[in-house]
């Protein structure tokens, strides 16, 4: 067995984890209910109006769906990492797969719009103590050697879901009915339950304190004042200015909750973490680069559909090339990461993908389809890299007791990140065409492509300011000093 210091929990935890942490079960029976997440946030797109049709709404209407689930994640992701401290990260990671599998038969069950919104919620909540509470568990049960290559598989999910769920919505709504887009979920979280008792590690809780409910308040109006604000301006069923609105209720929220953190012992978010040079680096560059790459997946079936004429099926198989590309990095983001550190391959690989996004700019309704798919594998893979590279860096020089803060404040950074890449994608394809004169087509594309990405390229300039040793106990890379040994991976 490892020490307890290199496995990155307390000593007390440390001795309590079985052998099995450094092989892939943990990451993998994580990452099925994550995939379980993420497929199941797109595959809704594609039915919307087969589900709008039933319950006697309009789609346009519908979308508040969506949004609803977007901002449910955002209250309570905040609270995640004192739920899994008071109450054990794997138990509250087994109740969140219940909840959201609930949440899942009550929207398969749901007659009205209103009754459907509410159970989106109630999904939400599930998943936003899902995703932060598996990395929580999968950081605190795996060796700092192991740690990228943990990642690697854990950030499949998160990538493949967005791929298939629009042709897997399309063949279930099309073949069969649209409940069983939700409720295929009761049988795969019945399954994640039981593997995750079965498997994972019994990880004590941490004897959390009371709660903070003046920051739960702020913070919850925060995120999701700009999460709920940015997702009416991109997909407006609401008027733009409401969207507006919530993003300033929320941004003065979070001013609030900023004066609030510093005055507070414990406070739920503790913002002291972004003192640490590595993770507000981790932090930042992460979230600038989800800002453009989160529009990909909103533009790139539009670009598909209404440019090229495809359909949702078509389109979808196409889009899936950047989940083969985004599965093979897993093989190689540990050997990549030894040879290269964090700082060159972040770099690296973040300038790559903004280049490939702006090749995106390119397709025309002429352009080969085995060559779309060549430039989307190699996307999907590089693309991947920098989200497990970031991912990793964030916990690479976080103490053992700032794990689960530094899950929550990741998780919120990425969740309004990409509702802010929408956003902005959206927002610019629209002016595109509003400057242009005409309807959404082609040349919007390019200028949406190209703006995205130019914001992913922005995130490489605070990653030039990481130290060339930064995580090197992570990545095995070569430390300064050629005498001083380094860890496999």
């Amino acid at each position: 067995m490892l020490p307890a210091e290199d496995v990155g929990v307390p000593a007390s935890v440390g001795s309590a984890i079985p052998d099995l942490a450094l092989n892939r079960t943990i990451p993998l029976i994580l990452a099925v209910a994550l995939f379980m997440e993420n497929m199941d946030s797109t595959v809704i797109a594609t039915s919307l109006p087969a589900i709008a049709k039933d319950i006697g709404t309009s789609p346009v209407a519908l979308k508040l769906a969506l949004t609803a689930y977007l901002v449910s994640l955002a209250i309570f992701i905040p609270i995640s990492s004192w739920m899994a401290d008071k109450y054990g990260a794997k138990r509250v990671f087994r109740t969140a797969i219940a909840v959201f599998a609930l949440g899942s038969i009550a929207c398969a069950a749901a007659g009205s719009l209103g009754g459907f919104v509410a159970a989106r919620f109630v999904q939400g909540m599930g998943g936003a103590m899902m995703t932060p509470v598996a990395r929580l568990v999968l950081v605190r049960s795996t060796p700092k050697r192991e740690l990228v290559s943990a990642m690697a598989w854990l950030t499949i999910p998160a990538l493949i879901g967005p791929m298939i769920g629009p042709p897997v919505g399309g063949f279930i709504t099309t073949y069969f009915t649209w409940h069983w887009i939700f409720l295929i979920n009761v049988p795969i979280g019945m399954l994640g339950i039981w593997l995750a008792g079965r498997f994972l590690p019994d990880i004590p809780a941490e004897g959390a304190g009371p709660i903070d409910f003046p920051g739960f308040f702020l913070s919850a109006i925060a995120a999701s004042g700009v999460v709920f604000g940015l997702s009416v301006v991109s997909l407006p069923a609401l008027p733009p200015s409401v969207g507006i609105a919530a993003v300033i209720a929320g941004l003065v929220s979070g001013y609030f909750y900023v004066r609030h953190a510093r005055t507070r012992t414990n406070p739920l978010l503790n913002l002291k973490l972004f003192a640490n040079p590595v993770f507000r680096t981790a932090i930042i560059g992460g979230s600038i680069f989800r800002i453009g790459i989160g529009a990909v997946p909103f533009l790139l079936p539009l670009l598909f559909q209404l440019g090229f004429g495809l359909s949702p099926f078509q389109s979808g198989m196409l889009t899936f090339a950047s989940a083969i590309g985004a599965f093979a990095m897993k093989f190689l983001a540990p050997t990549t990461l030894r040879l290269g550190g964090f700082r060159n391959i972040l770099i690296a690989s973040g300038l790559l993908s903004a280049c490939l996004i702006a090749v995106n700019a390119l397709f025309t309704a002429q352009t080969p389809p085995w060559l779309i798919i060549a430039i989307l594998v190699v996307a999907g893979f590089v693309r991947s890299l920098f989200f497990t590279s970031t991912n990793a860096l964030t916990f690479a020089d976080i103490e053992p007791a700032e794990v689960s803060q530094a899950t929550a404040i990741g998780a919120v950074a990425q969740q309004v990140s990409i509702a802010l890449g929408v956003a902005v994608g959206g927002s610019v394809l629209e002016m595109a065409a509003y400057f242009s004169g005409h309807a959404i087509g082609a040349d919007s594309f390019t200028v949406a492509f190209l703006a995205i990405a130019l914001i992913s390229a922005l995130s490489v300039v605070p990653l030039l300011k990481l130290a060339p040793t930064a995580g090197n106990a992570v990545s095995g890379h070569r430390l300064a000093d050629p005498e001083e040994p380094r860890q496999p991976v």
